[in-house]
């Protein structure tokens, strides 16, 4: 059985976000078990000459390190992803690279209609970057808009059709996470650029 990461991209406490992910954890639990790990907590990145990483962050790349890959539920905040995932996802790219290579899934909830699409596209961006280099599912998006009318009162789906949307997707990671798995040729490469690059080598538009 498969053992997957869901990273609850949001510290709000009645978060649809992280009602999704334990759906997700309850309904997929005969495929693959799913640890849902929570942000909250993690301080806001700030780089040290000593490369200080705290522990919370270091626990979090040793969770992913160990599993098969990654489901990363996002918000959407002025068009774009929680300060908090973000702050996250720098840690887990310094000094540490727990994400290299390893599948993702991106899913999304809104209270509006859009369902987080635009962070979604950011995160994808994000994940691509130089010090993260994720393997995220190609041309997939779950996007659940209205999602303070999207559960019951268990905690699942209203919607039939959103629950099977969803069946398609989570199959559809399961055979990515098999085929990532042969691909591995790139990954002692992608490892020691990841060691090797740093933003201050003139490089504009950054400054970890």
């Amino acid at each position: 059985m498969k053992k997957f990461v869901a990273l609850v991209g949001t510290n709000t406490v009645k978060s649809t976000n992280r009602k999704l992910l334990k759906y997700m954890q309850k309904r997929y639990a005969e495929d693959a078990e799913i640890e849902v790990v929570e942000l909250k907590g993690l301080p806001i990145f700030k780089k040290t000459e000593e490369v200080f990483i705290p522990q919370q962050a270091r626990d979090i790349a040793e969770k992913i390190d160990a599993s098969d890959g990654v489901i990363i539920g996002t918000p959407e905040y002025d068009h774009s992803i929680p300060a908090l995932l973000s702050s996250a996802l720098a840690w887990l790219s310094y000094g540490i690279h727990p994400l290299m290579d390893k599948p993702v899934m991106i899913v999304g909830t809104s209270y509006g209609t859009l369902g987080a699409s635009r962070a979604q596209a950011q995160l994808r961006q994000i994940l691509d970057s130089p010090e993260l280099k994720a393997t995220v599912l190609p041309s997939s998006e779950f996007l659940l808009g209205h999602s303070l009318q999207a559960f019951d009162e268990n905690g699942d789906l209203v919607s039939a059709t959103e629950s099977q949307k969803l069946d398609g997707l989570f199959d559809d990671f399961l055979e990515f996470v098999a085929l990532t798995e042969q691909l591995d040729n790139s990954k002692k490469l992608h490892e020691q650029e990841a060691a090797n690059f740093t933003w201050d080598n003139g490089t504009t538009g950054d400054d970890k």
